[in-house]
């Protein structure tokens, strides 16, 4: 039921942007699709703060939708995409197309996720949510042009590209967070930080097609968390909030690289690079958010591999059993550390698995996998049972 979905997110590692111009570095779309909800969660924080009710569970589900729906259109420019929208009939022959070559990625999902993806293609009406979605794609395809634009100086599509985008973000000038942003507010300096985490590869110390980067990989783990954390029947807030623990657990890697396990752990260094990284995100990161998102953002990055719940307004630390048995209620907004953790060894592993199968058959592949494999806590996720699906990737595991 999985497998397809686990590997078909990884096809936006493959899928370049802005390949008809000259890049100084590579942009996908599963860096901007990451980044895109990155400063889908930094709005609606902004839409909250200002009395607004926010759909979480939309905003995700309908992110990972979108990005499903590009890996299937990628080849279809801009301009000829709302083009095309804007004529009903050929926009619903499009998504017609778009939902029969994709709805197969979702059968057999619990909880009608498949039924929602279907609205979602079919949907003409906008709504908040969708707002925000919006205004966070053309802010990520926005900053990923002030790349290419510094690079095509003499571009003759220049200004006209330019114009597109400065237009398509103030549509969404109403949005707090779009205004902050645009004013150039602190805010913005955090989110150009999360979205330097594409220039950091993982797995640098080997070829790998296709790379993927730190900002890229904590995109494929909330969306992982999220999925399983619907197969393992967790309640909204800790879907929520898996699925942002995902989205946030490698960013204090923007300021400490990405060091690799085995000088991580090797060495003996581990906890003074966590300690480190503590440090580093009090000074650099808390002061670019406002106050109230402090304890939010630290539970998201500090021990994010930790069972937690929250009760009287503080966080607590319990065991995985308890959390699921005991704990598994929106009052206490859970965090299942150890399935995110597992989603976070399961993407990983399909990257090496990846790179050896496009051609790249290095021992190292094969050890790494058998090591990711080993770390493994669980046989099963639900119904799902990873040992299974790892083991008839790579049989030479056994």
């Amino acid at each position: 039921m999985y497998h397809d979905f686990l590997l078909k997110i990884f096809e936006a590692a493959s899928l370049q942007r802005w390949n008809d111009k000259l890049r100084p570095t590579m942009l996908t779309e599963l860096d901007k699709q990451s980044h895109k909800m990155i400063i889908s969660y930094v709005l609606a924080k902004y839409e909250e703060s200002a009395g607004n009710d926010v759909d979480w569970i939309a905003l995700i589900e309908r992110g990972l939708f979108e990005l499903i729906r590009r890996i299937t259109t990628t080849d279809i420019k801009p301009p000829i995409f709302h083009k095309i929208k804007s004529v009903p009939e050929q926009y619903n022959t499009l998504n017609a197309w778009v939902y029969e070559q994709t709805n197969q990625y979702f059968d057999g999902f619990p909880n009608e996720i498949g039924d929602r993806y279907k609205k979602f293609i079919f949907n003409t009406q906008t709504d908040q949510v969708d707002k925000i979605l919006e205004a966070a794609h053309f802010y990520a395809t926005k900053w990923e042009y002030e790349i290419v634009e510094r690079a095509n100086p003499d571009d003759f599509e220049r200004n006209s590209i330019r114009g597109s985008i400065d237009a398509e973000v103030y549509k969404y000038f109403n949005l707090d967070g779009i205004k902050r942003l645009i004013k150039r507010e602190s805010i913005k300096d955090f989110v150009d930080l999360c979205g330097a985490l594409r220039f950091q590869k993982r797995w640098s110390h080997l070829d790998r097609v296709p790379q993927t980067s730190v900002l890229g990989h904590m995109l494929v783990v909330a969306i992982y968390s999220y999925i399983f954390s619907i197969e393992r029947q967790i309640c909204e807030k800790g879907r929520v909030t898996n699925y942002l623990t995902g989205l946030f657990h490698d960013l204090p890697e923007a300021l400490t690289r990405d060091i690799i396990s085995p000088v991580k752990h090797g060495t003996g260094i581990a906890e003074l690079l966590k300690q480190y990284e503590v440090e580093q995100m009090e000074k650099e990161v808390f002061k670019k958010i406002p106050p109230e998102w402090h304890n939010e953002i630290s539970r998201f990055t500090k021990n994010e591999f930790s069972d937690t719940i929250i009760e009287g307004d503080q966080e607590r630390e319990v065991r995985c059993e308890e959390l699921v048995n005991e704990y598994n209620d929106d009052r206490y907004t859970p965090r299942d550390g150890t399935l995110v953790k597992t989603c976070d060894l399961m993407a990983a592993f399909l990257e090496a698995y990846l790179a050896k199968t496009n051609g790249l058959a290095s021992d190292k592949y094969t050890d790494a996998m058998r090591n990711i494999y080993n770390k493994l806590e669980s046989d099963s996720i639900g119904s799902f049972n990873i040992k299974r699906f790892l083991l008839n990737l790579e049989p030479c595991l056994k």
